[in-house]
């Protein structure tokens, strides 16, 4: 990866759109060579898909629980967590180190899915016990590009 496409993959994620003629006006890339930048990222895997984002909330789906599962299970932890991607309303699982095995992030309807889901938790086997935590409030969630500043990216990512 050089300097265009860090400055690229940063546009990207800062302007929250893959349009060529956008990225043109924030990077001075020439167009033609936004273009073929993006397809050699995307078939590298660095691009793995062109999304839309959805406001979550105004969806309805405005309800985010944090679970710490606590779990006992035989087999790799990856098969485990691929159980755990099985409850519905479940997005993201993170195998953990220290008291807790995983960190499940689950976005719900309303807070009467919250019983359904740790129900649902409980009946998976492995599964010894959970700690959940209702967010209040997303102060803010963001790319993980958003939150560094380009030079450090720049010197971080781009081979020598």
């Amino acid at each position: 990866m050089d300097e265009r496409d860090v400055r690229l993959l940063k546009a990207i994620s800062e302007l929250e759109t893959g349009s060529p003629e956008r990225l043109h006006e924030e990077t001075d890339i020439p167009v033609s060579t936004i273009h073929y930048r993006l397809s050699n990222l995307r078939e590298e895997g660095v691009i793995t898909n062109d999304r839309y984002d959805f406001d979550l909330e105004k969806l309805g789906l405005g309800v985010t629980v944090l679970v710490e599962v606590h779990a006992d299970y035989r087999g790799s932890y990856e098969e485990f967590a691929d159980r755990l991607l099985t409850i519905e309303g479940v997005t993201n699982v993170y195998f953990t180190m220290g008291e807790t095995d995983f960190i499940v992030v689950a976005r719900l309807s309303s807070s009467e899915t919250v019983e359904r889901l740790i129900a649902d938790f409980e009946q998976l086997e492995g599964v010894d016990r959970t700690d959940s935590t209702f967010v209040i409030s997303a102060i803010e969630e963001r790319d993980a590009l958003q939150s560094y500043e380009l030079e450090t990216l720049l010197e971080e990512l781009v081979d020598e």
